[in-house]
């Protein structure tokens, strides 16, 4: 099934195709907005532009839809876009090239899964993208392009760009792919939280900013993507999604971040209210939505930082949420890590 078509922001649109077509369009770019208002489809958009046959060597502006390239890139199977999204990894692997088979098959798993269903809804809070990830796209960054004359890397959910300790090697490779991308390869990064990613990935890119849909936009999305033609609560839908087409398609439409401001309600009604918090979480088939809570717990800190906040308290919370939600990688009980992370935070520093 192709891809729905590109919804607004037409301003952003006409500025990359004015960069395509006079030649001065960056190797690196970071797409960064609320989440679910487009950003990863934007960057397929511009993809399929770089990749479109008809419009090589005429300044190229926009994919013209038709030709091969670009009825490939529609499907997901143009072999010169490789399109990298958070994987969770079902096994493990001591061997690092058995790891890069996990995590390329996952991948392929995900991006299948797309192809069948193109409205998909956000990553668990598990995923990531590992180190094995950031070598699999190493190596594809190394090969030749297959069809035309480059390679385009759209990163999503880059924020998730997970560093591990003992695999630096890589990790340098990645920032000096990015501040020295080879002539025949393009990345586009995308995020809704800028800040987490690492300073050394910001300052290498070109930074993008994706702004929040018009309700009509939105609503016409609903129409045409979802059949909400008649559907009594849309005009509710499309003002809870807040300019954000992808919150249609998350739990209820809407992602509030319900689980971070409860666990903090949680810390601050005393041991007892941690504990319960804790013991209330289901101890393995939950630990996707407990690390989706510790995002959502890191974005309420982060603004809090951002906005001043007693800010040496913040940014020792932020720490100790960090901590834990590396923690979470693992094979933990999130029971346990909740009970810890409670504590640590309820109690006066």
């Amino acid at each position: 099934m192709p891809l729905p078509p590109l919804y607004g922001h037409e301003g952003t649109r006409n500025r990359l195709a004015g960069a395509l077509a006079s030649g001065r369009l960056p190797q690196g770019l970071l797409f960064e907005g609320p989440r679910g208002v487009g950003k990863q489809r934007l960057a397929l958009w511009l993809g399929q532009a770089l990749l479109c046959e008809r419009n090589r060597g005429r300044g190229q502006q926009e994919g013209c839809g038709d030709c091969r390239p670009c009825r490939l890139v529609l499907t997901l199977s143009h072999p010169d876009l490789h399109w990298f999204v958070p994987v969770e990894l079902e096994r493990r692997a001591a061997d690092a090239d058995k790891q890069v088979e996990l995590a390329e098959e996952a991948l392929g798993e995900v991006l299948a899964a797309r192809r069948e269903r193109p409205l998909y809804e956000p990553p668990s809070g598990m995923a990531s993208h590992g180190i094995a990830s950031v070598r699999l796209l190493l190596r594809k960054l190394a090969l030749t392009p297959v069809m035309g004359p480059r390679k385009v890397f759209v990163i999503g959910d880059a924020e998730r760009l997970v560093a591990q300790t003992g695999a630096e090697a890589a990790a340098n490779a990645l920032l000096k792919a990015l501040e020295e991308p080879p002539a025949d390869s393009v990345f586009v990064l995308t995020t809704a939280e800028p800040d987490a990613l690492l300073a050394t990935i910001r300052s290498r890119v070109v930074r993008v900013r994706v702004a929040r849909l018009a309700d009509s936009v939105v609503t016409a999305f609903a129409q045409r993507e979802l059949g909400l033609v008649k559907e009594p609560s849309l005009s509710q839908r499309v003002t809870a999604a807040e300019g954000c087409i992808g919150r249609l398609l998350a739990d209820g439409g809407v992602e509030r971040g319900e689980g971070g401001e409860r666990f903090l309600h949680a810390v601050r009604s005393g041991p007892v209210g941690r504990l319960s918090f804790a013991l209330g979480l289901q101890p393995f088939q939950a630990r996707g939505a407990f690390t989706a809570m510790l995002d959502e717990l890191l974005a309420r800190l982060r603004s809090e930082a951002r906005a001043g906040k007693d800010s040496g308290k913040v940014v020792s919370a932020i720490a100790r949420v960090l901590d834990a939600r590396e923690l979470a990688q693992g094979n933990v009980n999130p029971q346990l890590v909740a009970a810890v992370l409670g504590e640590d935070l309820g109690s006066p520093r």
